[in-house]
C-alpha cells in the first residue's frame, strides 16, 4: 500500500485551530457547545439535517483510502453470513433442539462446501497481475463478516494478498473477520453507501446462497446492469439448485416482467475454476 498523503496546508491549519481552541481561556462562551469547531462537534454532525454531509463523508473516506492503496478494481463476494465452514459445520447439528432445527442445520451443512469454493475463487482472483504503475485488479472484497465473507477474505490471505472488508453497523454487532486487511477494513452506517462501494470498483461478482441481504445486493446489481446504469460485468451465481428453488427466473420472464434476454445477465456456476474461466474469458480483450 502506498504511503498516506501528507495533509494539505488547509487541513494542517484546521488542526492548528483546533489545538488553539482547546487552549482558549475557559469562559461560559468557550464552554458552550455552540463554540465547538463544527468538525469536532459530534452532536452537531449527528443532527438530522446533517445527513447529506454524513452521506458524503461515508462515500469519500473509503474512496480516498482505496485510491491510496492503488486498488483499481475488485472481485466482490456476496453470500450468507450463516453458512458454516466445513470443519465447524457439525456444531450446527449438535445445537439443533427439534426436527425443524435439524432440517435447517442439515441444509446449511450441505451448503458448507461453498465456503471452500469461495476461498478457492478468492485465491485465484488475488493472483491477478498488477498494472505497470502498480494499480491492482480483482482485489477481493466482501462484506467483512463471517461465513462466505470470511472465506473470501481468507482466500486472499492464503496467497499473501490484501483484501477489503465493508462492514455495516447492525443491531447485533458484526465485527470484521480476522482476514480483512486492517487498513482496508471499513465500517458503514448507510446500506446505500456500502452497496455503492461494492460496485464502484467491481469487475466481477460472485454470489453465493444467501438471504435478504444477498438478494437485495444481487438484484440491485442486476437492475443496474439491465437498465444500463453500469456496464455489464460477470455475475457468477453459485448453486443453480438453490437459486432455481428460491427464485423462478424463467417464470419472471414468462410473465413478461423481465425479458428473456435478462436471464443472460448472470451465469450459474458450481466451482471456482468454472467461475474464474468465465471472468477470464469476459476480459480476454484485456479490458479491466
Amino acid at each position: 500500500m502506498t504511503e498516506q498523503k501528507v495533509p494539505s496546508r488547509v487541513f494542517a491549519g484546521a488542526k492548528q485551530e483546533a489545538e488553539q481552541a482547546k487552549q482558549a481561556v475557559s469562559t461560559p462562551q468557550t464552554q458552550h457547545p455552540a463554540y465547538k469547531l463544527a468538525f469536532q462537534d459530534n452532536d452537531f454532525l449527528l443532527r438530522e439535517d446533517l445527513r447529506p454531509v454524513r452521506f458524503q463523508l461515508e462515500l469519500l473516506k473509503p474512496e480516498l483510502l482505496l485510491d491510496e492503496a492503488k486498488i483499481a478494481s475488485m472481485m466482490v463476494f456476496y453470500g450468507s453470513a450463516r453458512i458454516p465452514e466445513p470443519a465447524k459445520a457439525q456444531v450446527l447439528l449438535d445445537l439443533a433442539t427439534d426436527e425443524r432445527g435439524r432440517r435447517i442445520a442439515e441444509s446449511l451443512i450441505a451448503k458448507s462446501k461453498y465456503y471452500d469454493v469461495a476461498r478457492a475463487l478468492a485465491q485465484m482472483a488475488s493472483q491477478a497481475p498488477r498494472d505497470l504503475d502498480g494499480w491492482r485488479h480483482f482485489v477481493v472484497c466482501s462484506g467483512g463478516g463471517p461465513s462466505i465473507m470470511e472465506a473470501a477474505n481468507r482466500g486472499a490471505v492464503d496467497v499473501g494478498a490484501e483484501t477489503v472488508g465493508l462492514n455495516i453497523v447492525l443491531p447485533h454487532e458484526q465485527a470484521p473477520n480476522p482476514y480483512v486487511t486492517p487498513s482496508l477494513s471499513f465500517q458503514f452506517h448507510y446500506f446505500a453507501l456500502r452497496k455503492m462501494h461494492f460496485l464502484l470498483r467491481a469487475r466481477a461478482l460472485a454470489v453465493f446462497p444467501g438471504g435478504f441481504g444477498t438478494f437485495d445486493e444481487t438484484f440491485e446489481l442486476l437492475t443496474l446492469i439491465q437498465t444500463g446504469k453500469i456496464k455489464p460485468i460477470p455475475v457468477l451465481m453459485f448453486g443453480r439448485e438453490f437459486w432455481e428453488k428460491v427464485v423462478n427466473f424463467e417464470a419472471l420472464a414468462d410473465e413478461g416482467v423481465i425479458a428473456h434476454k435478462d436471464l443472460e445477465l448472470f451465469h450459474f456456476v458450481e466451482t471456482a475454476e468454472e467461475a474464474w474461466k468465465i471472468v477470464q474469458d469476459f476480459y480476454s480483450e484485456g479490458a479491466v
